[in-house]
């Protein structure tokens, strides 16, 4: 049986998230505690202006998560630690030869290598739980693999980077080789580009080891949105520039030349732990709507904004808060997953 990824533009049935449940990554202290809570509502809340929403609380959460976000989202119960539903939860796909038949990849989620800090027992079930609630078909995986470490552009083509899938504390076994045959077989690749690195922040003993959905997107066919860090007191300014120069000369699986579009980083550089990861390219794309990520920056959100507008033509461009997202280790992309309609693939 094939089953190919549709790109995140694609119609959605429905948006996927998990609520934050008390935890390291949550907070230590009542008020960021209450930030968090309200930073994942805030994304809900404008999501389901454009699409249905399903937030998966655990059950001591449910309570509170129904009163966040009242009667606009529906709110599911599971057992929940990890809290980032791109990473913990499925990557929806569409068999080929049926459109309306709808498959969930269920990833092996390993805490982002193992990491001692993550608490992802309960949330490595979210797969599994997500695609019997959907009522899809599973697609299970032996990969050691993150929503957040893909983008497709639905027609085959897949940008992953070398420091995830192949990272020895996830797949101490894996080439390339072996990774780009299991994401033919569960994604319908046919060609993966892979960048060679993350953001710096990234590589902190909290960060991922190098999301590619916080450094670069397919907007649509052959064309890619680039983080670009144009401070160069920034190490990131290098990490675009590489970023870049891989994606450069690269073609799509239709063999089409990628054309590349910079979308350029908020002014501030630092907060009290080091150079900062904010990235408007962690966007999520909705039925008709763009949720950007806002940063306090009018001036940079304003730019982003208009960006975002003429790369994704026909949407609303909607701005959410993301400063509280970022510092708790994601953005808004790694908040959410679109389960896609059943259908033409267009």
């Amino acid at each position: 049986m094939a089953w190919t990824m549709p790109a995140e533009t694609a119609p959605h049935e429905r948006t996927w998230m998990a609520f934050p449940s008390e935890g390291e990554t949550l907070g230590s202290t009542e008020a960021e505690r209450e930030e968090g809570y309200e930073a994942w509502a805030a994304v809900a809340r404008a999501i389901a202006e454009f699409e249905p929403v399903t937030m998966v609380a655990d059950p001591s959460e449910v309570g509170r998560a129904r009163r966040m976000l009242g009667s606009g989202v529906d709110v599911v119960e599971a057992p929940v630690d990890e809290f980032w539903m791109r990473d913990v939860g499925p990557t929806f796909v569409r068999n080929t030869e049926d459109p309306q038949r709808i498959g969930a990849v269920d990833w092996i989620f390993n805490g982002w290598g193992d990491n001692d800090w993550a608490q992802w027992e309960k949330s490595a079930e979210l797969g599994r739980f997500v695609a019997e609630s959907a009522g899809v078909e599973r697609v299970s995986s032996v990969l050691v693999n993150e929503g957040g470490g893909i983008h497709t552009d639905g027609e085959g083509t897949i940008l992953a980077t070398e420091t995830v899938q192949l990272d020895p504390r996830r797949n101490p076994y894996a080439t390339r080789e072996r990774v780009e045959a299991e994401f033919a077989r569960t994604l319908g690749a046919r060609k993966v580009i892979w960048l060679p690195q993350g953001l710096t922040r990234d590589y902190d003993e909290f960060g991922t080891n190098g999301h590619v959905d916080i450094v670069a997107t397919f907007t649509s066919p052959a064309t890619v949105l680039v983080h670009d860090q144009q401070n160069p007191e920034h190490p990131d300014h290098a990490v675009s520039a590489k970023i870049r120069q891989a994606l450069e000369g690269q073609a799509d699986a239709e063999g089409r030349p990628l054309r590349i579009l910079d979308l350029p980083a908020p002014s501030r550089l630092h907060d009290d732990f080091g150079p900062v990861d904010w990235s408007y390219v962690n966007h999520y794309v909705a039925n008709g709507a763009v949720i950007a990520c806002s940063f306090g920056d009018d001036v940079a959100d304003a730019r982003a904004r208009e960006v975002l507008g003429e790369a994704y033509p026909g949407r609303e461009v909607v701005s959410v808060e993301a400063r509280p997202i970022f510092d708790r280790g994601g953005g808004i992309h790694c908040i959410t997953q679109q389960q896609p309609s059943g259908g033409d693939l267009a």
